[in-house]
């Protein structure tokens, strides 16, 4: 896109990126409470996203920022390193791998994970997020927290004390992002042109000053509410920030924890790029290995100063296309308009209830666990829904790379199985025998082909078809030889058709093999 052109296309870009900042702010908010860190953090990869990783990337539309598929690698990694800070130390250990992955153009190797494993992951991370942010929706949220003032509006459960205001706006927020999406409620201007999310967190932000006004007793207390700090000084903006452990890039549990944070996340960004080069307009093409060098920077940066990792994402992407964006400029101005909030709108952020935030993460959850792929998957057969069903057993049963690695074990064992699967024939008609030979013969058929040849009597007539054989393995070319140089003396008369190159080449080395060459 020339200089030109950026600039007839801007004012359509900043609209874009006004919206997708609607989108992106409660999603980072959501995020960052949902890993368990301040919600700065997850501001701050927002702003990463769009300030760093737009500028450098490989895709003209693609929005970055924190991913609501790396949750569970944050809470988990968090809790198995003991504290943020070491944390941060994986995510800037990632960002180098992401990078070394760009400059090996790596980006192709993507396209070799097999699609059930993909969705098994996807619909795991789903089923997590539900897990994770019931609670929160119920207000059970920091449940270590007093309560005292917002006494008047819980409920004692076995669970602990329940927000009742939390539980309604929870309701009423699933109710919204659910009905925002029917066909019905798409005939209204309103419904098309503000962002479900956005409208959750208006009602909640409604809901919480109708409370504090009406019934502080039954309004959401401080610890069920976003908690944003002020960063109206210098001071207040340095404490804000985190800074990685140095002293953690001994600890094996942090490269461990970067390998997984770097796979999943280079993972996510590729899946999100290439959904988003289907929904683009012009259908450009996207630059895998350069975006995941942006991301890579994004990530070393993010890891740095204290933001939770980065992804392509497809939510903000897809909404960054309908809002009709033209350039990478868009997810920019979403970028400065985070920025903006972070100094700007800390009051209204700070009356954000959390149950909203769960809910979009609820509800984002069963988007991407939702019943119909299961159907869909268990209907393309068994080769494509037990690596999905073994992925997802993984991951909630060990962690998320653990779980990848499990499904894509169990596709490369169903792919040897079907490709070793009766890869020889044979047919029979009176005393004359075919064998024939299909796809690749591995040495894993010597045990099939000593039982055909076994089978075969005296005297007979037999035909060995290698015509459809892609490649016949050494062992069974030594097997094949053995029965030959035994047919003379049992009466068997042995014809070969179509044999591989090697075999033919054998052939001429040696010639006195006793076979008899069919027509070729």
């Amino acid at each position: 896109m020339t200089l030109r052109e950026q600039f007839e296309s801007f004012p359509r870009d900043m609209f874009a990126g006004t919206v997708v900042f609607l989108v992106a702010l409660p999603l980072c908010l959501g995020i960052a409470n949902a890993s368990g860190v301040d919600p700065f953090a997850g501001l701050l990869s927002g702003i990463i996203g769009g300030l760093i990783v737009a500028l450098l990337s490989g895709s003209h539309l693609s929005v970055s920022g924190p991913a609501a598929g790396l949750v569970v690698i944050v809470v988990d990694g968090i809790a198995r390193l003991g504290s943020f800070p070491s944390f941060l130390m994986a995510v800037l250990l990632a960002g180098v791998m992401q990078f070394g992955f760009g400059v090996l153009k790596a980006g192709r190797f993507a396209s070799y994970v097999p699609s059930s494993v993909i969705k098994g992951m996807l619909a795991a991370i789903g089923v997590l997020l539900i897990i994770k942010q019931v609670p929160l929706a119920a207000g059970f949220a920091n449940s270590g927290a007093s309560v005292s003032n917002a006494a008047a509006g819980t409920i004692d459960t076995p669970f602990g004390a329940m927000s009742i205001a939390a539980c309604v706006i929870a309701i009423v927020s699933l109710g919204i992002l659910a009905s925002w999406e029917t066909r019905a409620a798409r005939r209204f201007a309103l419904v098309r042109y503000v962002p479900a999310p956005l409208a959750v967190v208006v009602f909640g932000i409604g809901a919480t000053l109708l409370l504090d006004v009406a019934a502080p007793g039954f309004a959401p207390p401080l610890e069920h509410r976003v908690s944003l700090p002020s960063l109206a000084s210098a001071a207040a903006l340095n404490a804000a920030f985190n800074w990685p452990e140095l002293t953690q890039l001994a600890n094996p549990d942090v490269w461990r924890l970067a390998i997984t944070l770097a796979i999943v996340a280079s993972l996510e960004t590729l899946l999100s790029l290439e959904a988003v080069e289907q929904i683009d307009p012009k259908k450009r093409a996207t630059q895998p290995d350069r975006e995941l060098k942006a991301q890579g920077i994004g990530n070393m940066l993010a890891g740095a100063i204290g933001a939770l990792p980065i992804t392509s994402v497809i939510v903000r992407s897809s909404a960054n296309v309908d809002a009709g964006a033209h350039s990478r400029w868009s997810a920019f101005v979403h970028g400065v308009l985070l920025l903006v909030s972070v100094f700007a709108l800390t009051a209204v952020i700070n009356l954000i209830p959390l149950a909203c935030l769960a809910a979009i993460l609820i509800f984002t959850g069963l988007k991407l666990a939702k019943p119909s792929m299961f159907a869909d998957t268990a209907k393309q057969g068994f080769a494509r829904f037990a690596p999905f069903i073994v992925t997802i057993a993984g991951v909630l049963l060990t962690d998320l790379l653990m779980g990848i690695l499990m499904g894509i074990a169990c596709s490369i064992a169903l792919a040897i199985y079907a490709h070793v699967q009766r890869p020889i024939t044979m047919a029979q008609h009176d005393n004359h025998f075919l064998l024939s030979f299909r796809k690749d013969v591995s040495f894993l058929a010597k045990v099939s082909l000593k039982e055909h040849l076994k089978s075969i009597p005296d005297r007979a007539t037999v035909i060995l078809d290698g015509s459809r054989a892609d490649c016949i393995d050494p062992d069974v070319r030594d097997l094949i030889d053995q029965f030959v140089a035994a047919a003379p003396a049992r009466g068997i008369h042995v014809e070969l058709r179509q044999l591989t190159p090697v075999a033919r080449e054998e052939r001429v080395r040696r010639p006195g093999f006793p076979m008899r060459v069919g027509r070729q």
